[in-house]
């Protein structure tokens, strides 16, 4: 534990935003319904509504299955393009952003953040340390950062590293070799946090990175999972992080 750690880089879903147990078929249908209303109101062409809604829920499932198998990222951007010149509309980046976030912004309601998380982020970047997301995701990188805007944690997130810009996904090495080069550190002075065994732990060991298993539940309290770290709450970080100065100083 002697090593110095210079930075964190964290998961994003149910890592620092909380999503829980949710409906994603229904949480899909709302976004679909505020999407559809925002085109009509723009006066763009569209088909009925549940065929609209068909199509892009197909389209999704089966980009997200193709991802999950071959570990390349898509952007749900490129699909909402992509169905645009499909139907012939004519939109303007920022019609189309905003569409993304509109199919998004369900999603982004049921999210919660621990009370505290985001002074807990601006004493560690002071202490300091350099911090990041990185997060398997198909959301466009200008929606989920709306998001963390919305909820105070972006300015204390310098370094954001999503899947859908990088096209690979954790716990694959390409997304973390990006994320540290972007934060200037090396893959043992960086601590990884996350929720998945798989994704995080896996590829966060496979790297060298110190690794630290969000396990709200205790579900893998047996140990198997080889973490460095269990901790049951995001807020137990800077009591870990003092461990590993401590332990430097008493080096």
């Amino acid at each position: 534990m002697a090593q110095r750690i210079r930075g964190i880089l964290f998961d994003l879903g149910d890592t620092l935003l909380d999503f829980g147990e949710i409906d994603a078929v229904k949480l899909f249908a709302a976004g679909a319904e505020r999407a559809y209303e925002f085109l009509q109101q723009l006066r763009q062409p569209l088909p009925p509504f549940r065929g609209y809604l068909r199509r892009q829920l197909r389209a999704v499932r089966w980009h997200y299955l193709r991802s999950r198998i071959t570990g390349r990222e898509f952007n749900s951007l490129t699909l909402i393009e992509g169905f645009a010149r499909r139907f012939r509309q004519e939109l303007t980046r920022e019609q189309t952003l905003e569409l993304a976030w509109l199919w998004y912004e369900p999603l982004s309601r049921v999210a919660t953040v621990a009370e505290g998380l985001p002074a807990m982020l601006a004493e560690l970047r002071a202490s300091p340390l350099t911090l990041g997301v990185v997060s398997n995701t198909f959301i466009p990188a200008a929606v989920l950062d709306r998001h963390l805007a919305q909820v105070g944690l972006l300015e204390q997130l310098p370094v954001r590293v999503y899947s859908c810009d990088v096209g690979s996904r954790k716990p694959r090495a390409p997304i973390f070799r990006e994320a540290l080069r972007r934060a200037g550190l090396e893959a043992p002075e960086t601590m990884f946090v996350g929720d998945s065994p798989r994704a995080d732990i896996k590829g966060a060991n496979r790297m060298g990175m110190v690794s630290v298993l969000k396990d709200t539940t205790g579900r893998y309290a047996n140990g198997r999972v080889p973490a460095d770290h269990h901790i049951a709450s995001i807020l137990e970080m800077p009591a870990i992080v003092r461990r590993y100065r401590e332990a430097g100083e008493d080096g």
